[in-house]
């Protein structure tokens, strides 16, 4: 009989009492422990086992599970009778022979619009800490005065004593019970991902720096800590002064095969489910994680779905997670929307990578996009070279797998979801060659959307028209990739054209677009902002690639964009003929 597939199952002692499916990651425990690092944060992508891992290393250590040891025969870990020891069995006068005083803390519901929203919630988070240890007001352990702040803790923590209270907590444990604390900290970077998407980045950071340096630095109740989270802020921004911290990224081989799948468990499950006809199905959806130098990682997430519905989906990628990413692509600039066009024709980009997130550098900088995109697992790493002159590696990168590509598809239709209406409209215009009706739509098109492509953080700095029109690009790849297969920015005769549509039915005609701003200076009208870019075309002679693939220049179709401001001008040339409407 087979093992039930839970959904959303983050408890290790369900799991095991409950006989759900479960892939044994137990060897985690002795990895970490003998590790001996005093502050470890690992960083992993969303939905990778990071909590339920957590939750284990809670599970094994903490007092509170002291003599549970059943949860863990027949797993890997109870192999050794230093780790049976370890887990500690029952002993009236707290001398315990392994466990430890475990505090643990997520921060992945740690969402919202505004700080005072986001900090109420840690706030109530400590509160609940506090109550939960209520017992620690029993006996002697406390001091009168000690006793009366500890109360009043339980009845509200507030701001200004976050760091402080936290620490306080684990220094009455470590009295209680004449052991240090264990500190498990989950998501850590959930409320900073939120606090850079909605403005208030500064305000979180100087609670969270006061809030690390007190739980984790200043410390002598601090028997270890444990940190999980998607990215690595830099150390500026949260870790300024923790010099002892061990940080274990995508690219380090430290736990490389302890968070998500490997493909021999993946495949051991298939055929445990009768599935074993569906690997290579399976492999080509959710495979392409790389962590270290461990390959062939799949997302935990998305396998249990598919053993439990049987069939292939997007289980892993969800709209609302995926936000940031599509925001940072959204509002980026042209080199980074270029470099998205080759993701999405399943090429590779090259780059350098920053494990350390600025989040303040996202706005300008494309390699910290791509390394926070490839933190997030939007992204894996193909190869890697080291460039002696410039001292530094280069990693060229490629989209993980088909579900990721499957996201960014639709995300970038959704981009256009406000005029769904008058984008379709204008695609079928620019197939049926009506000039008139793609001047109608496109202008409302961009009326529409051009906010939404704009950096978006200074609103009154010029619009800059390439942010928009290479989403435009992003937007016509993915609605016309059954009919054209669509480049850009490729050489062509004597330059790069801005787009080129290429049929794959012969009755189609192939199209070329050039995007030009208007430039008073040169031009009086958008109309001759139009006929410029249409001469370029013709002078450039970027009809060459297709012509050398059999394309008769009568069935090329040339249009020129001519853009001054929010305002857009379509002009076309075929046959030596300009129109303008």
């Amino acid at each position: 009989m087979v093992r039930t597939v839970s959904i959303g199952c983050q408890e290790f002692e369900r799991f095991i009492t409950e006989g759900y499916f479960y892939i044994d990651k137990t060897a985690f425990l002795k990895e970490w422990w003998e590790n001996a690092d005093i502050v470890t944060l690992i960083t992993r992508p969303r939905r990778f086992g990071k909590t339920l891992t957590m939750n284990m290393v809670e599970t094994f250590f903490s007092i509170r599970y002291t003599g549970r040891g059943e949860l863990f025969e027949g797993l890997s870990i109870w192999e050794e009778e230093k780790y049976r020891q370890l887990q500690g069995k029952e002993d009236a006068n707290r001398k315990l022979p392994g466990s430890y005083p475990v505090l643990f803390l997520s921060f992945a519901g740690m969402k919202g619009a505004e700080y005072h929203t986001i900090n109420h919630d840690i706030c109530d988070m400590l509160t609940q800490l506090f109550r939960k240890h209520a017992f620690l007001l029993e006996g002697d352990c406390l001091l009168t005065a000690e006793r009366e702040e500890f109360e009043a803790f339980c009845r509200r923590v507030p701001e200004v004593s976050l760091a402080e209270a936290f620490k306080k907590l684990t220094e009455y444990l470590y009295r209680y019970y004449g052991k240090k604390v264990i500190v498990l900290l989950d998501e850590y970077d959930t409320p900073l991902q939120e606090a850079y998407i909605n403005g208030y980045w500064e305000e979180i950071v100087s609670v969270l720096q006061r809030f690390f340096h007190a739980a984790l630095k200043t410390n002598p109740s601090l028997e270890r800590a444990l940190l999980t989270g998607v990215t690595r802020i830099s150390k500026e921004s949260i870790f300024s002064d923790l010099n002892h911290l061990e940080v274990v990224t995508i690219t380090s081989d430290k736990y490389a095969d302890k968070f998500g799948f490997t493909e021999e468990e993946v495949f051991r499950a298939l055929e445990e489910y009768g599935l074993s006809d569906k690997k290579t199905e399976v492999k080509s959806w959710y495979d392409g994680f790389t962590f270290g130098t461990q390959t062939d990682i799949y997302n935990p997430w998305s396998i249990i779905n598919y053993l439990d519905k049987r069939k292939v989906g997007s289980y892993w990628v969800n709209t609302s997670s995926n936000h940031l990413a599509g925001t940072l692509i959204q509002k980026g600039n042209a080199e980074v929307k270029q470099e998205f066009e080759l993701l999405l024709s399943d090429q590779t980009i090259t780059t350098e990578l920053e494990e350390q997130i600025a989040f303040h550098q996202l706005t300008y900088s494309r390699t910290a996009i791509w390394s926070l995109l490839l933190a997030s697992g939007y992204l894996k790493v193909v190869r890697t070279e080291f460039l002696e002159e410039e001292g530094e590696w280069q990693y060229t990168l490629a989209l993980t797998n088909r579900e990721v590509k499957w996201m960014f598809l639709r995300m970038v239709r959704e981009w256009f979801a406000p005029v769904e209406g008058d984008y379709n409209n204008f695609i079928k215009a620019l197939l049926l060659d009506d000039q008139k009706a793609m001047n109608q739509y496109m202008n409302e098109v961009a009326l529409t959307s051009f906010s939404y492509f704009d950096t978006g953080n200074k609103p009154s700095e010029k619009l800059e028209p390439e942010r928009f029109y290479h989403g435009f690009v992003l937007g016509l790849m993915v609605e016309l990739s059954g009919r054209y297969v669509l480049t850009s920015n490729r050489e062509s005769g004597f330059g790069r054209y801005d787009i080129m549509l290429e049929p794959r039915q012969k009755q189609d005609d192939a199209i070329i677009i050039e995007f030009k701003v208007h430039d008073p200076e040169e031009e009086k009208t958008l109309e001759e902002t139009v006929v410029s870019a249409l001469k370029q075309i013709e002078e450039k002679q970027y009809y060459t690639a297709l012509i050398a693939k059999g394309i008769a220049k009568d069935h090329i179709r040339s249009y020129g964009f001519a853009f001054e401001g929010k305002k857009v001008r379509i002009g076309s040339k075929k046959n030596d003929f300009f129109r303008i409407c």
